[in-house]
């Protein structure tokens, strides 16, 4: 393992390492709220503390609600998401974007002109990845619009197993198309800086929690951070094992990354 750090922030993913769906994991309340575990404690020692996620099937709004019913003590500006990040590119680029969200997800796009538009961004849209839809963004691109993806994730984890993510759909379009997406969410490296941008630190200063090892902890690792993969949510057997450097340390669970963190890099 990696020896101690000058660590002043600890991003921290969401969807798999705090809850699936509506269920919390398993004493990750406690390990946010207590004084024992978690944010109040990082807190108090001047470590600052991020929530970031590449959930695009929900709104920021409706993701912070989610989190305040299961208890999480999660305030809106602690949360950064690869909504926020399209969205950034989207103002950036003056893009009029054909957005394959969901429904629930829109508001965060609110105020973006949608009209005529001239670029493809591809989300979470089960309602949406039907063939006409598909078609339409495969016949945009071949006429020059860039493809955008707010991130490749393989799959995820929901109540009833693991579901399909955006990424099959999104490097389908690049198939068939011959281009290459622009991603914005994890691993790349631009979206952990973004995160950190407003922390006052730099990514060896940081560490990242995550259930993902490719896109939480990889990406985190690659942008120089430390990663500490968690074996809930999509988590399989032999994860930490898929990436090169491995995780800094992998843990049963996200209260067991916090008591990680508490005794070995404060």
């Amino acid at each position: 393992m990696a020896g101690r750090r000058a660590l002043k922030a600890v991003l921290i993913d969401l969807s798999g390492t705090l809850h699936i769906e509506d269920m919390a994991v398993p004493g990750a309340q406690d390990a946010l709220n207590s004084l024992s575990f978690g944010a109040v404690r990082l807190r108090q020692a001047s470590v600052a503390v991020k929530f970031v996620t590449n959930t695009t099937k929900e709104s920021k709004r409706n993701l912070l609600e989610r989190l305040q019913r299961l208890n999480f003590d999660v305030k809106e500006k602690e949360i950064f998401t690869s909504l926020s990040a399209a969205r950034s590119l989207l103002e950036q680029k003056q893009h009029r974007p054909l957005l394959l969200v969901e429904d629930s997800a829109l508001e965060d796009f609110t105020g973006i002109d949608t009209s005529a538009p001239n670029a493809v961004v591809v989300g979470l849209a089960p309602d949406h990845f039907n063939y006409q839809t598909l078609n339409k963004a495969f016949r945009m691109i071949l006429d020059g619009a860039p493809l955008i993806a707010i991130h490749k994730a393989r799959y995820y984890k929901r109540k009833d197993g693991l579901a399909l993510g955006p990424g099959p759909f999104v490097t389908g379009l690049e198939y068939a198309t011959d281009c290459k997406a622009t991603v914005v969410g994890k691993p790349e490296k631009t979206f952990f800086t973004q995160a950190l941008t407003d922390l006052g630190c730099s990514p060896n200063e940081a560490v990242m929690i995550g259930d993902d090892a490719r896109d939480d902890v990889g990406g985190a690792q690659n942008a120089g951070m430390l990663g500490i993969l968690v074996k809930t949510g999509k988590y399989r057997e032999g994860d930490e094992n898929k990436i090169n450097p491995p995780p800094h340390v992998t843990c049963d669970s996200f209260p067991e990354a916090v008591e990680h963190i508490l005794k070995n890099l404060l």
